[in-house]
């Protein structure tokens, strides 16, 4: 490399954000990866650190106990997933005053998967909210949070056409959303071109891509296929013959990912969301081959 493509390197690191998603542990073994893999990826310092929530709030309290840990034991942003499946306005509302009352300003407001499962049918609570443009404006309502909202390249699985899609998320910026992050995706052309018709929409706050490390290709696809994300077959080619090699699979998943983050740095993007799936290593093998570092410090203890 020369000097020249050294300093365009560094240069791009500097500019790179990041932000990590996990999930709340169901188990000590669980929690106790989860908390090494917060710690593992602090020092890249990331904007936030979000955690998810299950559907009709199956996972309130463990989500509860994880943001307000992070919160209280950590320098790291908490956010904390939202969604308003399965319950009435007033139990979403004391819901997100709880989580305010343990440090989270952030919400990541969605509509939610029906209890049942990706797939099935959504039929919106009685008295809740409809969908995620009403749980913004909810939220707002209540204070004024920083608010992240789901964003689909290639359209949600239940939207007819991407007029729709796109209309619905005008309606979640317009009630107050400050930043859309996107479901993940494998082209960055598909990205590119959804962003276009975002802007054309008039929607300006950021559109943030979802990045998703391959731990497993044979789950990936699987869940790729539910949540309406195209594999391409170039991209499939790379994990060929590696079902039972995890170590070269996950050298192969690394490169891959800094591959495409690496192409949306050239196009101009800045800022990135890793669904970590609550496993550090393949996610800090990425940030440093983007260049990224961090201070020496560790997650657990480091506002204290």
């Amino acid at each position: 490399m020369n000097s020249s493509s050294r300093a365009n390197a560094a240069g791009s690191a500097q500019r790179i954000k990041v932000s990590f998603e996990f999930f709340p542990p169901k188990n000590g073994d669980m929690e106790s990866q989860l908390w090494d893999s917060i710690t593992r990826l602090a020092p890249f310092q990331p904007d936030f650190v979000s955690v998810t929530y299950g559907a009709g709030g199956s996972t309130k309290k463990p989500t509860l106990n994880t943001v307000a840990r992070i919160s209280r034991e950590t320098a790291l942003a908490p956010a904390a997933h939202l969604t308003c499946v399965g319950s009435d306005k007033t139990d979403v509302d004391a819901v997100a005053r709880e989580f305010q009352a343990v440090g989270v300003n952030h919400f990541v407001a969605l509509r939610g998967d029906p209890p049942e499962g990706v797939g099935a049918a959504y039929r919106p609570h009685p008295g809740g909210y409809a969908n995620a443009a009403e749980l913004v404006a909810g939220l707002r309502a209540i204070s004024d949070f920083e608010i992240s909202v789901s964003a689909y390249p290639e359209r949600h699985p239940e939207s007819p056409d991407f007029a729709t899609d796109i209309d619905m998320l005008k309606r979640k910026v317009d009630a107050g959303a400050t930043r859309a992050i996107t479901q993940f995706f494998f082209d960055n052309d598909v990205y590119e071109r959804y962003v276009e018709r975002v802007r054309r929409a008039g929607i300006y706050v950021p559109i943030v891509p979802g990045i998703l490390p391959v731990h497993n290709f044979a789950q990936v696809a699987r869940f790729s296929k539910l949540c309406g994300a195209s594999v391409p077959e170039r991209f499939a080619r790379r994990f060929d013959g590696l079902e039972k090699d995890p170590e070269t699979r996950a050298l192969v998943a690394a490169a891959v990912a800094a591959e495409q983050v690496n192409d949306l740095v050239e196009r101009g993007i800045d800022d990135f969301h890793f669904y970590t799936m609550n496993r550090a290593q393949l996610v800090y093998a990425i940030c440093h081959i983007l260049g990224l570092r961090g201070q020496e410090r560790t997650a657990v203890g480091a506002a204290a």
